[in-house]
C-alpha cells in the first residue's frame, strides 16, 4: 500500500478522532476513544516502518500525542467538577433540551394556573380534587389565626427533622415524576398533570378564602426551585420516553442508554434544587418574624434568579 493509498484507508478515523479529541464531552457519546487512539498508534508505527512522508509521520505523531495526554490526564477534584457542572453544563443543557422542558414545563405549571383560576370562580370544584379531610387539614395548616403553627416556634432539632422530611418528600415527587418516563412518558405526563393540578387546587382554595399571605407568605421563598425542579424531573421523564417512541435508527436499548445520559444529568441538577428548596422550606419559610412583604420580594428575586440562570448562565450553545 503506497502513502496515497495509506491516507485514502485511514483519513476518517484520524478525522473523527481529531473531532472528538476538540471536544470530547459534546461530541459523539458512542465514540470509542481507546480503540481509535491504539489504531492511530498502529498506522504511525506503520508509517515510520515505511518511511512514509515527513509531514504526515508528524500529523500522526501529533494525534497520538493529543490521545495520549486525554486518556492519562490527571482527573480534575470533585469540586471542580461541580462547579463546573453548575456554571456551565447544566444550564446549557436545558437549553439544549428546550423542547422537552418547555413542554414539561407547559404541563406542569399550565395545570397548576388553571386549577388556580378555576377554583376562584367555582370554589366548590377544589372538592372535587382533594378531599374534606385534606381541606380541612391545609386550612387549619395555613389560617391566620394559628400562624405561630408554621412560624419559627419550634426548636432548632425540629427544624432540622422538618428539613429532613421536605427532602424525603420532593425527592419522592421527582423520582416518580422522572422514572415514569419509561412508561413510554405516560408516567411523566401523568405525575406532571397531578402535581399541577392538585398544588393548584390547594393553592386556589387557600387563596379564594383569603389566606393570601400566610399561604403564599410561607411558599414564596421555596416556590421558584421546588417547582423548577418537578417541572424538570418532569421533562428528564419525557426524555426516557422520547428514547422508546422515537428511537430513529438505533434499537430502543441503544436509544434509551443515550437518552439516560442527558436525562440523568437533568436530574442531578432537579436534585439539588429540591436540596435547596426543602433547606428554604425549613429554616427560611416557617419564620414568623419577618414581614411578609420581604417574603414576597425574596420570593421574586429567587423566580428572577432561575430565569436568569437557565437562560444566560453557562455563555453561548452555538459555541459547543
Amino acid at each position: 500500500m503506497n502513502q496515497a493509498q495509506f491516507i485514502l484507508h485511514h483519513q476518517a478515523t484520524w478525522t473523527a478522532l481529531n473531532t472528538w479529541l476538540d471536544n470530547p464531552k459534546t461530541s459523539d457519546t458512542e465514540f470509542d476513544f481507546p480503540h481509535c487512539y491504539r489504531q492511530v498508534c498502529q498506522h504511525l508505527a506503520l508509517a515510520q516502518s515505511r518511511m512514509y512522508s515527513q509531514p504526515l509521520i508528524n500529523q500522526l505523531g501529533q494525534l497520538v500525542l493529543r490521545s495520549h495526554q486525554q486518556l492519562y490526564r490527571r482527573r480534575a477534584p470533585l469540586f471542580h467538577h461541580i462547579l463546573h457542572f453548575f456554571g456551565r453544563d447544566f444550564p446549557r443543557l436545558i437549553r439544549q433540551e428546550w423542547r422537552v422542558v418547555l413542554l414539561s414545563t407547559s404541563i406542569f405549571f399550565g395545570s397548576l394556573i388553571a386549577m388556580i383560576v378555576a377554583i376562584q370562580i367555582e370554589p366548590e370544584l377544589a372538592f372535587s380534587v382533594i378531599g374534606p379531610d385534606e381541606i380541612a387539614s391545609v386550612e387549619d395548616m395555613y389560617s391566620p389565626e394559628q400562624h405561630h403553627r408554621i412560624g419559627r416556634e419550634r426548636e432548632a432539632d425540629s427544624d432540622i427533622m422538618m428539613f429532613g422530611y421536605y427532602i424525603k418528600n420532593n425527592t419522592g415527587i421527582g423520582f416518580q415524576t422522572f422514572a415514569g418516563g419509561l412508561l413510554f412518558g405516560i408516567g411523566s405526563l401523568f405525575f406532571l398533570l397531578f402535581n399541577g393540578i392538585f398544588i393548584g387546587a390547594v393553592a386556589g382554595h387557600l387563596t379564594q378564602i383569603g389566606y393570601i399571605d400566610t399561604f403564599w407568605g410561607f411558599v414564596a421563598g421555596h416556590s421558584a426551585t421546588e417547582l423548577t425542579a418537578i417541572a424538570l424531573s418532569g421533562a428528564a421523564g419525557l426524555k426516557l420516553g422520547q428514547a422508546l417512541i422515537q428511537p430513529g435508527r438505533k434499537t430502543r436499548v441503544e436509544a434509551l442508554k443515550n437518552n439516560a445520559v442527558i436525562a440523568v444529568n437533568i436530574i442531578y441538577g432537579a436534585a439539588t434544587l429540591f436540596l435547596i428548596a426543602a433547606f428554604i422550606e425549613a429554616f427560611w419559610s416557617s419564620m414568623s418574624g419577618i414581614p411578609v412583604s420581604v417574603k414576597y420580594s425574596v420570593g421574586i428575586a429567587m423566580w428572577s434568579l432561575i430565569l436568569f440562570y437557565f437562560a444566560r448562565v453557562g455563555g453561548t450553545d452555538h459555541a459547543d
